[in-house]
């Protein structure tokens, strides 16, 4: 439902202040409280605005709301898993190893410093097998996803930020890191948020 001007003002007013009386809100807009009957009467029937005897109007959260203010409030920090990393100079079959055997949609790669360098997909394993290539022979640094088009998130950002970042980037985890040097783009992986990380979120705050 659209709503006009006056209906978002009054709507803005009950969450600052609610529950109000309908007199109060008339005041607060410089109204007569007969002016705004129907206004409070389709934003209560729409299920915006709740309207309770002797009390007053109290905003009414939608669904939406409570999740999307959920996944505001809530950070990567409380959910990251550990982190699944290889060395620079592993071998893609070693890494293909480690993806299946650690059952995860995408490995880290790091240097000698330990520093996030690299990511390797699923996709990037898969692509490197098609071929007579020798795999064993083959560093994943050939075939990773570098530094600085690696997408990132830190463990003070919400899980509403990590989603985004997926979703918009087409990607299914995320490596969480420590920022040692944003200039030279240095990372430190400490966890992991992926799609089934914030699907468990999400179940979680169904089931409260």
């Amino acid at each position: 439902m659209k709503l006009t001007k006056r209906q978002e003002e009054i709507l803005q007013i009950v969450k600052e202040e609610g529950p109000i009386p309908g007199k109060l809100i008339a005041e607060r807009l410089s109204l007569k409280r007969a002016t705004l009957r129907p206004d409070l009467a389709i934003l209560t029937m729409a299920g915006n605005l709740e309207a309770r005897t002797r009390v007053g109007y109290s905003y009414k959260e939608i669904e939406g709301e409570k999740y999307s203010k959920w996944f505001e409030e809530h950070f990567v920090r409380e959910y990251k898993a550990h982190p699944i990393v290889v060395k620079n100079s592993t071998s893609v079959y070693d890494a293909i190893v480690q993806i299946f055997l650690k059952d995860v949609g995408a490995i880290f790669v790091v240097n000698e410093e330990g520093h996030l360098s690299g990511v390797i997909s699923r996709k990037d394993l898969l692509r490197a097998c098609m071929g007579n290539q020798d795999l064993h022979g083959i560093p994943v640094s050939v075939i990773m996803t570098r530094m600085p088009k690696i997408i990132t998130v830190k463990p003070g950002d919400t899980l509403l930020l990590a989603a985004k970042k997926m979703i918009e980037h087409h990607i299914d985890s995320l490596p969480v890191v420590q920022e040692i040097d944003k200039g030279t783009h240095t990372y430190k992986v400490v966890g992991r948020i992926t799609k089934t990380t914030i699907s468990r979120a999400f179940i979680e705050l169904a089931e409260r």
